[in-house]
């Protein structure tokens, strides 16, 4: 690689409500030097009758992320500045580009975020604060995050996300949620509209499509905590679910941490797959699954608990496995004992990588016997009873014991 590609060409300079003052005199001169210049669709009526430099050409995003990113690649090498909103590297195009361009090559001046800008008008700390984009996303997004007094900091891509919002919050019982919405920071039309989310769902009041969407959360919805072991009544199941206890104490063998991909094999209704992403850290997952009503319930269940980016894969595993993502951990929660089943598993998982297997038959038990003594690693067996009516009194009713092996795969394999 050439010198000239280390150099920073691409220039990415964050940009208020208030157009080019908003712009510090460095990022002025760096606009007025380019040849090339990148601005969104919201920057339209920012920059609308501002003063710019004669250029050789200018860009918008307009037409097609694809295209345009196809286009500003062509020009490597030459002075190309992308004029964005707020801080670039935040939920931002300077995040996006980040997977195309090497840093080495980027300069980046930031202005401050829509999240810095609504927490100072808002009072509140952001390090205390959910902070998500619903711009260009599944309103879905949002309901992982809908607990008893969050506070939550999303970006919108217009007035109707506000609407959904409201109506979403309304009727997963959080309607008492008041919902303020900051319009044009920074500008000269800045407002800031505050209502319950069942107010805004009902009377639908005119909102600008330039805003950024504050949620507090009251305390009179259902609470679905982010840490393993949501109840089974959650998820929509046939049966086939990893219990609340054992998914509990599954999810703790697995392990997650940021930027892991789990494959999730035999997924069911998906529980295990759902909570490995709703820890965080942008943990990601694959759910195979081969029968199709099971499918159905994975979309669903991962849409109402806010990870609708899960990966889902339909059909029978080993045969399904090839070309699949590398994964960091696997989860085999049926069917170990079929022909060929952990060996491809086994194969795939990169060294370093971890397997968590459960088994609720005999045929099973015996398999991780098995294998425990060829790869070493924990095997635990877990009981579990929950209380029962038993006539006019209550008993314990046992459900039935899970044998749980965990391995680490060693460098040799």
């Amino acid at each position: 690689m050439s010198d000239a590609t280390h150099t920073p060409w691409l220039t990415i300079i964050g940009i208020g409500d208030n157009g080019l003052e908003s712009l510090t005199p460095e990022a002025q001169a760096i606009v007025w030097q380019a040849e090339t210049l990148v601005i969104g669709e919201r920057l339209d009526a920012v920059i609308d009758g501002s003063s710019l430099p004669d250029l050789k050409r200018i860009l918008t995003w307009g037409a097609g992320f694809r295209e345009t990113l196809s286009e500003i690649l062509k020009l490597r090498g030459t002075p190309v500045t992308v004029l964005a909103t707020g801080d670039p590297m935040h939920f931002g195009i300077g995040a996006t580009l980040r997977r195309y361009v090497a840093a080495e090559e980027m300069f980046v001046l930031p202005s401050p975020s829509a999240f810095s800008l609504a927490a100072s008008r808002l009072g509140w700390p952001l390090q205390s604060v959910t902070q998500i984009s619903l711009h260009g996303r599944p309103l879905a997004f949002l309901n992982r995050h809908v607990m008893p007094r969050a506070r939550i900091l999303a970006l919108t891509s217009d007035a109707s996300t506000v609407q959904a919002a409201a109506v979403l919050l309304a009727e997963r019982g959080f309607g008492a949620s008041v919902l303020h919405v900051l319009e044009h920071m920074g500008g000269a039309q800045e407002r800031i509209l505050r209502m319950t989310a069942l107010e805004m769902a009902e009377t639908c009041p005119h909102i600008s499509d330039f805003n950024t969407l504050a949620i507090d959360c009251a305390w009179d919805g259902p609470l679905l905590a982010p840490v393993p072991g949501l109840p089974d009544e959650a998820f929509r199941h046939d049966g086939q679910l990893t219990k609340r206890e054992i998914r509990a104490a599954t999810l703790a063998q697995l392990a997650p941490f940021p930027n892991a991909r789990l494959w999730d094999v035999g997924a069911g209704c998906g529980s295990i797959a759902i909570e490995w992403m709703r820890s965080g850290m942008g943990t990601k997952a694959i759910a195979i699954e081969a029968k199709p009503e099971r499918l159905a319930m994975i979309r669903e269940n991962a849409e109402i608990l806010g990870v609708p980016d899960l990966d889902i894969v339909e059909g029978e595993a080993p045969a399904v496995l090839g070309g699949l993502k590398t994964p960091d951990v696997i989860f085999i929660g049926g069917g170990i004992s079929g022909e060929g089943l952990f060996e491809a598993c086994w194969a795939a998982l990169p060294p370093g990588g971890r397997l968590v297997a459960n088994a609720v038959t005999i045929e099973g038990e015996a398999k991780l016997v098995e294998l425990r003594s060829r790869h070493g690693g924990d095997l635990s067996r877990i009981q579990v009873a929950r209380a029962a009516p038993v006539g006019r009194y209550c008993g314990w009713k046992s459900l039935m014991p899970v044998t749980m092996w965990t391995v680490v795969k060693g460098e040799g394999g």
